[in-house]
């Protein structure tokens, strides 16, 4: 038996009491009070209530190593990502690596793959396989179902997958940014309950008022606390918090939840309020296997410095002390089968040949958003081969299928800020096609095709000098540790921001440049993709 003590953070009853807590295979036994003084803060972990894994371009062993240090126990995991590569396959090589990390993983069943029918990714979860997945008993959730007009029309594709959901008693999550009104009211009658892409306060409001729980985001790219963040205080029994993406560099380098209540405590809300939506309203929500303190449950929980820095001194998931000065075990690494689907042929640079007149649609970047405006450019003269116009911060973007030879589909876009150079990116939500955007066709043609000899990374090009992170599983995961990928990431960052680009996270904004779910303008299979139409402009 192993006993623990500090100053227990009561959060149900919103209370700070002196007590030991006593440890049995695995389990709470008992919580006595006592009145010594401690200068440590025992608090249930932190949970992440939507992430994709993947996104940190880590298999989740790696993945836990650099969450665990910042006090998640838990995570409900969307494998969305790799379900586009490679499938029921994909899907199961994540669960089976979950498997063997200490942190608590939570799966969900991909519902979108592909995402709409105008995607063309490496494999399709089709309602059988839905079927067969939810019959094994290691899911939790239908996860974010994103087809909003399949929902709404009734696709019997969409229907289908919610209806299994519901036959397994599963939790539906949503994905539904900017749906207000009837539309809205269509899609919660179907049995979604939360979102994660509410950009305003008014449309999170609507969304708790209709019955939904509302996710307050904070990933590498897209970030919604600031709109969001009173919800803390006026809706705490509505919300929890989530990262959704996140690259291994800001998990090391600024934390995982754990940041974001940082940035609540510095705002002013109350510690019992922000901890309830880190900790406990998941959990009760998802109905996770996850220790809250009390008697009975899995020992999970966190020690602290205190309640001002939320420094954490030591992480306890079933008991074991898994991240901490009294965990001298060394962390295992596993090998990973490097499974991956990539079929394109080199491009010429005839291919990227591109001539404009008239009016072109030009994708406009919001920083630090995944939703995008629309730019009309106008063109007096046709000009031939026009490949950008740095003055006016216009780029050309490149849409390519790396499951098969196709041609590549060309676009403009505004907002990167490239002065030099180009870059590109085998992870491109949701299908993982080839994306870059580039100041000529030169820069891009190099870069595009390194990408295709790596089959899957990232690629800088800086004046014919390539730099890359080869991302062998899936085109979309590294093979290396957390700390390998997240030094590699930086410099590549650090390589972006010197050619010109003020985007704190230029790959991630460029991996959702094809996310053709999420408003206004994004690229896809046959060029310019309008949210609003919901069809690609001709």
């Amino acid at each position: 038996m192993e006993i623990v003590e500090g100053n227990l953070i009561d959060i149900e009853n919103r209370e700070f009491y002196p007590c030991a807590i006593f440890i049995s295979e695995g389990k709470i036994i008992n919580i006595e009070r006592n009145s010594n003084s401690y200068d440590q803060y025992i608090s249930p972990g932190f949970i992440d209530a939507h992430v994709h894994v993947e996104s940190s371009m880590l298999m989740p062993v790696e993945f836990s190593k650099l969450v665990i240090p910042n006090g998640t126990v838990g995570v409900v995991a969307d494998p969305h990502e790799i379900a586009n590569v490679l499938g029921v396959e994909g899907v199961k090589l994540m669960i089976d690596n979950g498997e063997k990390a200490p942190l608590k993983f939570f799966w969900g069943i991909p519902s979108c793959v592909p995402a709409t029918p105008f995607d063309k990714p490496g494999s399709i979860l089709s309602v059988e396989d839905t079927d067969k997945l939810a019959k094994t008993g290691k899911f939790i959730l239908l996860s974010e179902v994103m087809n909003v007009p399949g929902v709404i029309n009734n696709d019997p594709d969409v229907i289908g997958k919610i209806e299994i959901a519901k036959k397994y008693q599963l939790k539906i999550d949503g994905h539904a940014p900017e749906l207000t009104g009837d539309s809205l009211s269509s899609y919660i009658a179907h049995g979604i309950e939360t979102d994660h892409e509410s950009s305003t306060i008014e449309e999170a409001e609507e969304k708790i008022s209709k019955g939904m729980y509302i996710m307050i985001r904070e990933g590498s790219a897209a970030k919604n606390y600031d709109a969001l963040k009173s919800l803390i205080a006026t809706r705490t029994d509505r919300v929890m918090f989530c990262t959704d993406d996140s690259h291994a560099d800001d998990l090391l380098n600024k934390g995982h939840i754990n940041k974001i209540i940082r940035k609540a405590l510095a705002d002013g809300y109350g510690i019992f309020d922000i901890l309830q939506i880190a900790c406990l309203n998941p959990v009760h929500f998802y109905n996770l296997n996850i220790g809250t303190l009390h008697v009975g449950d899995d020992a999970d929980f966190i020690i602290l410095d205190d309640i001002e820095s939320l420094n954490v001194r030591s992480t306890y998931i079933k008991g074991k002390v898994v991240y901490g000065e009294n965990n001298s075990k060394s962390n295992p690494v596993y090998d990973v089968p490097l499974l991956n689907k990539f079929h394109h042929d080199e491009i010429s640079l005839s291919d990227l040949h591109t001539n404009v007149f008239g009016d072109v649609a030009c994708i406009q970047v919001r920083p630090d958003s995944i939703l995008t405006d629309s730019k009309i450019l106008h063109f007096n003269e046709k000009i031939e081969g026009f490949q950008s116009d740095l003055d006016k911060d216009i780029l050309k973007i490149v849409y390519l299928n790396r499951y098969f030879n196709s041609k590549p589909q060309i676009g403009f876009i505004s907002g990167i800020g490239l002065k030099r150079g180009a870059f590109a990116s085998s992870i491109s939500h949701d299908s993982h096609n080839i994306i870059a955007v580039g100041c000529t066709d030169q820069d891009l043609m190099l870069a595009i095709n390194e990408l295709i000899k790596e089959k899957g990374g990232l690629v800088v090009n800086e004046a014919g000098e390539l730099h890359s992170l080869p991302l062998p599983i899936g085109g979309i995961i590294s093979d290396k540790s957390g700390r390998e990928v997240a030094s590699c990431y930086m410099e590549l960052n650090e390589i972006l921001s010197k050619m010109g680009t003020p985007l704190k996270s230029p790959f991630m904004t460029l991996s959702f440049m094809a996310l053709i779910v999420i408003p206004t303008l994004k690229i896809g299979e046959k060029g310019i993709f309008d949210f609003e139409k919901f069809d690609f402009v001709s």
